[in-house]
């Protein structure tokens, strides 16, 4: 089993991309905010749990997100791996991830960072809330994530860096070519099924 985690910052063509893996590599995606949307909608156990935090603006504790991908791995075991997207954000989510994988008998295999100028960055979200209606066109908003994103997800790059399974990717070159480099070094893992 070949398990991927896929960072980004918002902005840097991370949902493309683990779109264009899964249709690739035929990898199960594994996306945070869609379990915690699907355990919800089904009313579990977890979902009911999850809830109570989201309906008062709170974060989702890592054990019930946890939980959450547990049961998907499970629910997936025949699947040929999983690419993780919006998880780990964190160490110590980082760290309970490779707990559960542990437990599982697989672990992490490989770590794609996509990296991206930060005016590109502004450039594409103000353009994707253009687009799209969302509420985060505006630049004070958009870098503020960014600043965000970097402060608490660099340490997990660290994490996975020391464990050496962290690759650094250029992400502001065209969707393909952007593709074609992720393809390179998750081909030393696992090859393409489409």
């Amino acid at each position: 089993m070949f398990n991927l985690v896929l960072f980004g910052p918002p902005g840097s063509g991370k949902g493309t991309q683990s779109e264009n893996i899964v249709k690739k590599y035929q990898l199960q995606h594994i996306s945070t905010g869609d379990l915690l949307r699907d355990e919800v909608s089904r009313q579990t156990t977890l979902g009911t749990e999850a809830k109570k935090y989201m309906d008062q603006g709170m974060l989702v504790p890592d054990e019930v997100v946890i939980g959450m991908i547990s049961v998907k791995i499970d629910e997936a075991q025949d699947a040929r791996g999983f690419i993780f997207d919006g998880f780990p954000r964190t160490r110590t989510q980082a760290e309970a991830l490779d707990k559960l994988l542990e437990f599982k008998n697989t672990k992490i295999d490989l770590v794609l960072a996509l990296e991206v100028p930060e005016k590109d960055l502004i450039e594409r979200l103000v353009k994707r809330g253009i687009t799209s209606g969302r509420s985060d066109d505006n630049e004070e908003v958009i870098t503020a994530r960014i600043k965000e994103y970097y402060l608490k997800t660099e340490p997990v790059a660290q994490y996975y860096s020391h464990q050496e399974k962290l690759e650094r990717v250029e992400g502001h070159r065209p969707i393909e070519d952007t593709f074609n480099v992720l393809g390179k070094h998750i081909n030393k893992y696992l090859l393409p099924i489409a």
